[in-house]
Formats: structure tokens, sequence, C-alpha cells
């Protein structure tokens, strides 16, 4: 193994302690588990990144009783994939599934390629960890694992300084991780080791006093558990002011467009936006019936990885538009179609009507 520490436990003992508590305090009946699919591992795979496995279930569900199978998603449009990804957030983790699955369907016969994590790892939006977790837990094949999870409680028991995301930190992981991984009950050990760090040696409040291995975590020792792992060097975030035209016909809908393909919200649908205000006046007199200008909507922020959004709703009533609008739509409250959401257009939204824009289907 290149540059690995030296392992807290032979492998066979960190295996058979992690299995047993596994066993009694595990977690058996999430909904991906039964069956097991390699699709349905993937789909949930996806979800959870960045995502709570309390947040993903209900969402999870509701996908897989639209798209119970990968050619079904490879078939849907994207709106609907992303109406039911609405509030997840990282869209692009939606677009690229439905990407992936037209794929596997137009190159693997509507199935993931789960022969190897190299042929897994082509599909779009899935990493070596997303690909290990799909193999172990779909297939019983040997593949590691190194998700948020595994590497806090690597750097915990070896007491690991550095940032985890540097490529000399990460390596030392992956051997961990790769030393580890046993060559069979691969399913549960991979469920096993997500659950540990994920409700055990957890990022806030780790339980160190039942810790199957506090008597070889490093970290315990030293009596510095929530020292590790150690955070990305932070810098300012940047904040980038928007002006979102609320417009509004006499019927009461709302005039949304799509957004590009790619880059902030992509593909989503959303209020217009303007870096000022004569950019948005310009764009009102440029075919807006009778616009009529209101008081500026309370501001707020909408932060992202790399920066901070400050947007300013400016509701407009109008007449309607004349001339042809591109990738242009009237939302109605009344009747909400099925569209994916940029989350503050969304809460705009349901500020207008009493209505529902949760992704569920209707009766």
């Amino acid at each position: 193994m290149p540059d690995m520490p030296t392992p807290c436990l032979t492998a066979f003992e960190f295996q058979r302690r992690l299995l047993d508590w596994f066993d009694q305090y595990g977690r058996h009946d999430l909904p991906w588990q039964s069956p097991r699919s390699a699709y349905r591992v993937w789909v949930s795979e996806i979800m959870l990144q960045q995502t709570q496995v309390a947040t993903v279930i209900p969402y999870f569900e509701r996908f897989m009783a639209r798209f119970p199978t990968l050619e079904a998603l490879a078939h849907a449009d994207q709106d609907e994939v992303l109406h039911l990804w609405t509030g997840l957030g990282y869209y692009a983790r939606a677009r690229n599934l439905h990407k992936a699955a037209q794929t596997a369907l137009d190159e693997h016969g509507g199935e993931l390629p789960t022969q190897s994590v190299e042929a897994l790892t082509a599909l779009p939006g899935i990493g070596r960890s997303t690909a290990g977790a799909i193999i172990a837990q779909s297939t019983g094949a040997r593949a590691a694992i190194l998700d948020g999870n595994v590497k806090r409680s690597m750097t915990r028991l070896h007491a690991i300084s550095g940032w985890p995301g540097k490529p000399v930190i990460e390596n030392k992981l992956w051997a961990l991780a790769e030393y580890f991984t046993p060559d069979e009950r691969l399913a549960d050990y991979t469920q096993a080791i997500m659950d540990f760090g994920a409700t055990l040696c957890t990022r806030a409040r780790p339980d160190c006093v039942i810790c199957p291995f506090n008597d070889v975590c490093a970290a315990y020792e030293e009596g510095a558990p929530q020292r590790y792992p150690e955070s990305k060097p932070k810098k300012a975030l940047p904040t980038r002011e928007t002006l979102m035209l609320v417009l509004r016909d006499g019927a009461g809908r709302v005039w949304l467009e799509q957004r590009p393909p790619s880059g902030l919200w992509g593909g989503l649908w959303s209020l217009p936006q303007f870096d000022d205000r004569a950019a948005l006046g310009d764009w009102l007199q440029d075919g807006v019936d009778s616009a009529v200008i209101e008081p500026a909507l309370p501001g707020f922020t909408h932060t992202f990885s790399h920066f901070r959004l400050a947007i300013t709703p400016q509701p407009v009533r109008c007449e309607g538009l004349s001339g042809v609008r591109e990738k242009g739509i009237w939302f109605d409250p009344a009747d909400p179609p099925t569209l994916g959401l940029a989350a503050p257009v969304k809460s705009l939204l349901a500020q207008l009507a009493p209505f529902s824009l949760d992704p569920t289907p209707g009766p």
C-alpha cells in the first residue's frame, strides 16, 4: 500500500469489531436496502452526497415511485427529474444522474456496468467512492469506499492531520480504506463503515465512550477527536447581487424562464434575473404590455459553496407579453406544472398563493 499510515488494527480485527457493532446498532431497514439493486443503490448514493439520510428517504421513495427502473429514468424529461429533485440542492447531481441513465441505456443495455470501478466512473457523476459503494452493495464484489463518513473516521482513528481533500492526505485515506475492506460481507461492511461515521463517529459529538475502537483511536487518546478531520482552509465568500423579476399578468400567472443547461441552477426554471435596474428596465420595455413596477419585496441572501447571492425580488404587474420569448412559460400558481425550480424561486412562488410546491405526485 503506497504511503499508508500504520493501521490501528489488523484488517481482520477491524472488520470483526465493525461488523459486530453493525449487526447490533447499524441501519438495516433503509429503503434502498430492499431490494438492493445496482440502480437503487446508485440513486441513493447520489442523493446522499451532501445530504442527510433522513432528508433523502422521502425523496428516494418518490423518485423510485416515478422512476422504478433505469430505463424509466433514461426516458424521462429532464424537467420532471429536476422537479422530483427540487429541495435536495446540488442540481448537477440530478442532471448527471439523468445523463448517466441515458448513457447506460444506450451503451450498456439498460444496466449499470458494475463489472469494475473504472466502468462505472466513466458515467457522468459517479466518482471512485460512489462506484465502490454501488459494486459492493449490489454485487457483493470487493470494492472500497471513501465518503465523508469514512474520511472522518479514518482521520480520527489514526490522527491524520491535514485537510482530507488534499491529494497527499486523500491517498493515505484510500490506502487505509483499501486495507480494511474485507473479501466477504461487502454489502454489510460498506453500510457499516458509513453508518459508523454517520451515527457514532459524528462530526460534532462523537460518542467515543461506546465506540468499539476507543482503545486504539489515536484522536481519542489525544483527547481531541473533534480536531479531526481538519477543515478546508477558508476563503471569504464573495457576494453577488441580482434583481429577480416577479412578473405577473392579469390572471396572476408568473413568468419563468429556463436556465442554461450548465452553470448556476442549470436546467432549472427561474425568475428572470438582472444585474441592475437599467437592464431590468430595458427588458420591461421590450414587449411587456402595460408594465406597472411595484415596491420591491424584502431582499434575502442565498449561499452557494463558492459565493453568496444577494437577491432583491422586484414585483411587476402587466397585461401580457408580446413577441416571442425563448424558453419561457407563464406559471399558474393555481395549477402548477411539473418543473424543476431553483430553491429561492420555489420559496418566492410559494409566497404568492396558498399552494404546495412539494415534488409529490398528485392523486
